[in-house]
């Protein structure tokens, strides 16, 4: 069968528009190679300059690589508040960056921010932690807590009115969810959702809510599978720990994450590259934790992070009393003066568990049950909290229970989407199991010697007489544990 010229040339019209856009791809491609090789050269090379210092030594700073919905609420408000003074933590930046880093002597910072604020700090001079947490729980984490800010707006008649409240909100200088990344672009696309369900429930009229799964209540809010495959999701939420690690979110400092970012979204191959980046990081933070194994991150905390802020207390105290004798020998000080220095400073009104962490009082074991306590009165004020935001779109509630009724097909399809966060949690728990060990291991050792020290002690203070006397009763007692001993040997033999 021949073909009439008009269908040869369409036919060679198509080849060769098929081979201008394989060539058009492979350029795409090899153009996104270089970009996103040249972000790792050079993000390489900065930590080669700057990785000569110990990183199990806590530096002048501290930076707190916040992942959002890993828990690290609880840290910051449990632990890091409990060790460091208000005039200790860097201005509030979890919104933007506030202040200059390289003139601000301060000694904590904790953000939503990614690595890439690590060129805006004195990186000899800090010390970076973290929390990582399994992306599937990470993912449903975030869906549920979008749903829940999103329906404490539902208190308005419609999102005009909730939108001017959130704007007057900002006015005040009161730093809210919505100013916080990411939550500045997840709140406010959940809540124009909710409207317009709600509005399209009214329109119906009296709706029946017959499932029991409130990932897939599509009547009140966008079911989970939707939000997955959502341009938002994919940009903010898929593999957002690797990005977040790796600096290159959608808030990153680094003029190039965008374009680093987009080629590694859209070719997965050069993924691995990023993923080898994060994992670099993460291998020189002073601590990482994982949000499953709760018990044992907030002791790995206490021990790695907690002892040595704490040891710098005791410094810093010894320092400053030695400061003050010397300054007392030369002219004494007016108590008005000092009082009002401590008013000004706000020192009345700290807290009694930081005014011990500051008084040097505070040790490990002491800091540790603080923290259970702020933990689970943060928690129980939280799950409140939660349960009052929800009432607004009952049915639709989220338990750990609720949450074994996602279907196995949406639970694989995040793990595909969050291919590189899977990776680099398998690292992290890696990386958490050696530090846990390396601990432990310090724990006992330190132990051992205290009791030695002990044991030393209370023989020193013994004089000869009192030494002889617990002597002679070791050895009466080691007689008679022999003369028992020799007794049920001959009593067995009798009986055989």
């Amino acid at each position: 069968m021949q073909m009439n010229p008009i269908s040869k040339l369409a036919l060679v019209v198509l080849i060769l528009l098929c081979s201008v856009i394989v060539s058009f791809g492979e350029l795409d491609f090899d153009h996104c190679e270089r970009i996103v090789k040249k972000w790792v050269d050079a993000s390489s090379s900065s930590e080669e300059q700057h990785n000569n210092k110990d990183k199990r030594s806590l530096q002048d700073l501290l930076f707190f690589l916040h992942v959002p919905r890993t828990g690290g609420r609880t840290y910051y408000n449990c632990f890091l508040r409990k060790l460091y003074d208000n005039a200790e933590e860097c201005p509030r930046s979890y919104d933007k960056l506030r202040f200059n880093p390289r003139k601000e002597k301060c000694k904590l910072l904790a953000t939503h921010d990614d690595y890439s604020l690590m060129e805006m700090l004195p990186r000899d001079k800090t010390s970076v932690m973290t929390i990582v947490r399994d992306p599937v729980a990470r993912v449903l984490s975030t869906y549920e807590f979008s749903v829940e800010v999103a329906a404490r707006f539902l208190v308005h008649p419609n999102l005009t009115s909730a939108a001017r409240m959130a704007s007057r909100i900002r006015k005040k200088n009161v730093i809210s969810t919505l100013d916080i990344w990411p939550w500045k672009y997840l709140v406010p696309w959940m809540r124009e959702d909710l409207f317009a369900r709600r509005d399209a429930r009214k329109v119906k009229g009296m709706v029946i809510i017959e499932d029991d799964n409130p990932y897939d209540m599509e009547e009140m809010l966008m079911p989970l599978h939707t939000y997955l495959d959502t341009p938002t999701a994919h940009d903010i939420i898929h593999n957002g720990a690797t990005f977040q690690i790796a600096g290159l979110t959608n808030n990153s400092h680094l003029p190039e994450a965008h374009e680093v970012r987009h080629c590694v979204q859209k070719y997965k191959s050069l993924g691995e590259l990023v993923l080898q980046v994060a994992k670099t990081r993460l291998d020189s933070m002073l601590y990482v934790g994982l949000t499953e194994e709760h018990r044992e991150s907030a002791s790995l905390f206490a021990n790695v992070v907690g002892s040595q802020v704490l040891s710098q207390v005791v410094a810093s105290n010894l320092t400053a009393k030695n400061k003050n004798t010397k300054s007392e020998e030369r002219d004494t000080v007016s108590e008005s003066g000092s009082d009002k220095s401590d008013i000004q400073n706000g020192t009345s009104e700290v807290a009694s568990d930081k005014i011990e962490a500051k008084s040097g009082n505070m040790t490990v074991k002491t800091l540790m049950e603080i923290y259970e306590g702020c933990s689970t009165h943060l928690r129980k004020s939280q799950g409140t909290r939660r349960v009052n935001s929800l009432k607004r779109i009952s049915p639709a509630n989220f338990t750990t229970e609720t949450r074994t009724r996602v279907p196995r097909e949406v639970i694989q399809q995040i793990k595909t989407l969050n291919n590189l966060d899977v990776e680099l949690y398998k690292y992290a728990k890696e990386i958490f199991v050696k530090e846990h060990e390396l601990v432990s291991k310090k724990i006992i050792v330190s132990t051992s010697k205290r009791s030695i020290v002990d044991l030393q002690k209370v023989f020193g203070e013994m004089d000869d007489e009192k030494l002889w006397t617990v002597a002679l009763m070791l050895l009466l007692f080691f007689l008679f544990f022999l003369f028992v001993h020799a007794r049920r040997k001959r009593t067995s033999k009798v009986k055989i």
